[in-house]
């Protein structure tokens, strides 16, 4: 399947920025260009120390993840639908629609929770929608090695994010930047480290392949959803970036610029060669900078920590959002160390360039 340009990103990716009522009717309706009914949800309240929620249509609006070792849970006061232009809210607790809290929720559309049953070595049951190049699969482990499960998507992902549904263990994360005989987990701050998760097959259009009987992606009777993202031109983009440290003491934080080919609405960054103190981060365009009142240029220092329950750290790990890719602004370890290799995931507000030739500019 070609790449093609995704004129307007809204379609396929939206954030939500609401505040908490505590009632089980509370329908959020997204702002975007496009109108777009979600089905993947990452969630957080970001004034408190709660930490992040996970939410499909493919298991069901009732079926919630935190970003933690545990298992799925059923719980039906997180969400109770996914709508045509945004989702409702359910009645929430003190981590989800407390009233009167700020909330969060990055949104991706996929296929309206439209499955087709797939065949490899171990049957899948995948979402799919290639032209977003995002696929969420479902399947049971075989304790096999060598294992392949289809994804649906046409097109080689670069980023897989699998979850044992019913055992507690880490979110193990490929990354096509670190390899398939590395992993990383996106739950903990831990750097990269040697694996069998993925054979030596690792991952292609058509499946990727599961290596080991344990818990982590292929344990035998063990339920298991992954979350498959391929680059599309205009849209996201999966990549690493080596760390200068500028900004450290010189003053002048011109640290790397890295080219996505869009503008972006959504970072997330983490070291991949060291831990201490090395959350993954994520910058959006949504919330204003930090000690500011508007979000009119191109500074972005409203990061939040995806691994901890923290709002987020201090006001200076923060990048600049251009018309064709991100510039880290900061010499802080969690982005920007020298020497460091730093693997990123982005998604766009507008394309560099449409597929009409019109081109983005910078905030």
């Amino acid at each position: 399947m070609a790449y093609t340009t995704i004129d307007d990103p809204s379609a396929y990716f939206q954030t939500a920025i609401w505040t908490g009522n505590a009632s089980s009717n509370h329908a959020i309706t997204l702002d975007g260009n496009s109108n777009m009914q979600p089905d993947l949800s990452w969630h957080k309240e970001p004034p408190d120390t709660n930490g992040w929620h996970l939410v499909d249509s493919s298991r069901g609006t009732d079926k919630l993840f935190a970003i933690t070792t545990a298992a799925e849970t059923t719980w039906s006061g997180h969400l109770t639908s996914f709508d045509s232009n945004g989702f409702t809210a359910g009645s929430g607790d003190s981590s989800t629609n407390s009233s009167g809290v700020s909330q969060l929720n990055y949104l991706w559309k996929v296929n309206g929770g439209t499955t087709t049953n797939l065949s490899g070595n171990l049957s899948s049951v995948a979402q799919v929608n290639a032209a977003a190049g995002i696929s969420i699969v479902t399947y049971t482990g075989s304790g096999g090695n060598g294992q392949s499960v289809n994804h649906g998507l046409g097109l080689t992902p670069e980023v897989i994010i699998t979850k044992a549904r019913n055992g507690v263990d880490n979110w193990r994360v490929y990354h096509k930047s670190i390899g398939n005989d590395k992993v990383m987990k996106l739950d903990t701050a831990d750097a990269e480290a040697s694996s069998s998760n993925y054979s030596a097959a690792a991952v292609n259009s058509t499946a990727f392949f599961v290596s080991t009987n344990l818990i982590y992606v292929g344990e035998l009777g063990a339920d298991f959803i992954s979350y498959c993202f391929a680059p599309i031109q205009g849209y996201s983009k999966f990549g690493k970036y080596i760390g200068n440290g500028s900004g450290t003491s010189d003053g002048t934080f011109d640290g790397p610029m890295v080219y996505t080919g869009f503008k972006p609405a959504w970072l997330m960054v983490k070291s991949a060669s060291a831990s201490a103190g090395d959350e993954w981060i994520i910058w959006d365009n949504a919330r204003p900078p930090r000690g500011s009142t508007t979000s009119s240029n191109n500074y972005i220092n409203n990061k939040m920590y995806h691994t901890s329950a923290a709002q987020s750290g201090n006001v200076y790990d923060a990048v600049d959002f251009l018309s064709n890719g991100f510039k880290i602004r900061t010499g802080r370890a969690g982005s920007n160390a020298s020497g460091r290799t730093y693997i990123y995931m982005a998604f766009a507000e507008n394309p560099f360039v449409t597929s009409t030739g019109v081109p983005a500019t910078a905030r």
